[in-house]
């Protein structure tokens, strides 16, 4: 996946609300950015730090730039848009990127399942089980590699999981997929302390059958394509 245009580095002042940033740019000129992220973003919304926004010229755009990514130490990234994660994995499956979801003929983004809820890609086809593929993005990392889900309460991402739960119930596939959006980790656990109900409902659903797989990601200020296979902590996360 490829930015649209070239991005150019700021310097964060504050991120203000959950999408809305002032940022100042290399020739010292304050603006303001949208930040496409309504999450907690836990250790990328420090002031001071070095990002990428994204320039734009479309006159229906009340905002100029868009942020894309944060600069960390020694030379890794972290991609704070969460409207990209769908976008890296939908080309991930077209090119069979993914091993274990490369076998599927047909790829269907956004298919309704479940309590009014929308499944992020059902696979099909190939005499195969039908499987139904969520994706969450990952960008908290609090300590050593180690990357954690989520960074605040996700009472849909719960729900989530318990409605996979329900697919394997009735013989289909069910994979959730953590999309890691940080270069700085090499292994993924559920952040039980900060959610409790979500890293039961994570227990829960891998001992009915979900699959639980994560994978990084390549970043750099040309784009994000999808990386390694990132082990997953399986252990009791509550």
């Amino acid at each position: 996946m490829r930015f649209q245009t070239p991005l150019v580095p700021a310097v964060l002042i504050r991120r203000y609300n959950r999408f809305l940033a002032d940022i100042r740019l290399e020739d010292g000129q304050v603006t303001r950015a949208h930040c496409p992220n309504p999450g907690s973003m836990m250790g990328l919304k420090d002031p001071d730090l070095r990002i990428w926004v994204e320039p734009n010229d479309d006159p229906k755009k009340k905002l100029r730039y868009g942020w894309r990514l944060v600069e960390l130490p020694g030379g890794h990234w972290a991609g704070i848009d969460t409207g990209l994660p769908n976008r890296i994995v939908a080309e991930a499956l077209d090119a069979r990127a993914i091993p274990e979801l490369s076998a599927f003929p047909v790829i269907t983004p956004e298919v309704s399942y479940g309590q009014n809820s929308r499944v992020d890609f059902l696979l099909s086809g190939g005499d195969l089980p039908d499987t139904y593929v969520e994706v969450k993005n990952v960008t908290l990392r609090r300590a050593g590699d180690w990357a954690e889900f989520p960074d605040s309460v996700t009472t849909r991402g719960a729900k989530h999981l318990v409605e996979l739960s329900e697919m394997v119930a009735q013989g289909h596939r069910a994979v959730m997929l953590y999309l890691l959006q940080r270069s700085d980790c090499t292994r993924l656990k559920m952040a039980g302390d900060l959610d409790p109900a979500y890293a039961r409902a994570f227990d829960a659903a891998r001992a009915a059958g979900v699959e639980m797989i994560c994978y990084g990601t390549d970043i750099s200020p040309d784009g994000i394509r999808i990386g390694d296979k990132i082990p997953v902590d399986i252990a009791a996360q509550i």
